[in-house]
């Protein structure tokens, strides 16, 4: 019999290609589809007027990006298609629902006003779940992490054209950031503030370099993680990471000690990478990067039920299961799949074995003769 957390693993964004990711709702595949195109579209459009209002009606968008500004546009569109079609399915959506429940809940902020924020930092900032299967996996996957945010949180405003670096002179060393069209500080380029506003997108692919590098490796020598890769799925991220990171760090390379020998080429490659990764990132595995934030708020409805101590024991044995809500709302996953067996979540995982076993005694045979 399934077990709780296996139940719910098409709800959890560690499985995105699982049964939740494309499951249709009650309502059939082709409103599901309808009503994410729908979505999809609107987001795209809110994302075209922000970029146009936040670039001072395009006067601080820079041409030279527009494949960049394009390609997050198409990405806006697959996150918000595949976060709807994902949210359709029955597990996802209750997910969703409670995860936004406990998240807004003032008796939950009562009870526990700093889970929220702890849970914000060591699950989604620290990843600390993963620090219990693998150190190294860990610390490779917070080298990604950190990297990919701090790219992130360059290249798209600069994009889109809310982030602007103008010189007096020209050519510098004095420079002016603004933010949609407002100056936020100014700085000295041969400085050290300088050097990091100059080079974080450097920084970035240092961090992701080794971390994409370490996943890659575990992946073509360990057995357990090649059994059931898929190189599409598995590979691909992974490589579109380092060609990103290293073809980053080759323009800079190139511009420094080369006098831009190469550059053009290198800024086509990088441009392409840049831009099959985006449009590649909501159809892939990067799309467990959208899910996991829901996850947060499954996590703060499991806090609070056994802050109230509604832990759920087992039919069977009287050991604990998990909390009272939690396994309520495996039931109510189960009911809505039309499983029909959802009086099994009422059973730990060792007591389920037991009973399959017996049952496979009383009603199979024996033995073997």
């Amino acid at each position: 019999m399934t077990e709780p957390s296996e139940a719910t693993a098409a709800a959890e964004p560690d499985a995105p290609d699982g049964p939740s990711a494309t499951s249709p709702s009650a309502t059939g595949p082709r409103s599901v589809t309808t009503r994410a195109t729908l979505v999809g579209v609107a987001v795209s459009a809110l994302l075209i007027l922000a970029i146009v209002l936040g670039s001072r009606m395009l006067r601080n968008f820079d041409s030279a990006l527009l494949p960049y500004a394009v390609a997050t546009v198409f990405l806006a569109f697959g996150v918000a298609y595949r976060y709807t079609v994902w949210i359709s399915a029955p597990g996802a959506r209750r997910l969703f629902k409670q995860g936004w429940r406990s998240l807004f809940s003032y008796e939950n902020f009562r009870q526990a006003p700093t889970a929220l924020p702890r849970m914000i930092a060591t699950y989604l900032g620290f990843q600390k779940f993963l620090g219990a299967r693998s150190h190294a996996r860990w610390a490779a996957h917070q080298l990604i992490f950190w990297g990919c945010v701090l790219a992130a949180l360059i290249t798209f405003p600069l994009t889109w054209g809310w982030f602007t670096f103008t010189s007096g002179s020209g050519s510098g060393p004095g420079y002016e950031m603004r933010i949609w069209g407002f100056k936020i500080l100014g700085f000295d380029s041969l400085n050290i503030l300088g050097w990091l506003m100059f080079h974080g997108l450097d920084i970035a692919a240092v961090l992701v370099i080794p971390g994409a590098s370490y996943f890659l490796w575990r992946r073509m020598k360990d057995r357990g993680a090649a059994t059931g890769q898929r190189f599409a799925y598995d590979l691909v991220p992974l490589i579109a990471l380092i060609v990103i990171s290293v073809t980053g760090l080759l323009l800079t390379f190139s511009s420094i000690f080369l006098h831009g020998g190469g550059y053009q080429f290198l800024a086509i490659l990088h441009m392409v990478s840049v831009v099959f990764t985006l449009i590649y990132l909501p159809f892939g595995k990067f799309f467990h990067i959208v899910q996991r934030p829901a996850a947060v708020g499954m996590q703060l409805f499991k806090y609070t039920g056994r802050k109230d101590d509604e832990v759920f024991a087992c039919r069977r044995c009287e050991e604990p299961i998990d909390t009272g809500p939690y396994v309520e709302n495996l039931r109510g996953t189960m009911r809505d799949l039309r499983l029909d067996f959802d009086s099994w979540a009422a059973y730990c995982p060792r007591c389920k074995r037991v009973l399959r076993g017996s049952a496979y005694l009383s009603h199979v045979k024996k033995g073997f003769k």
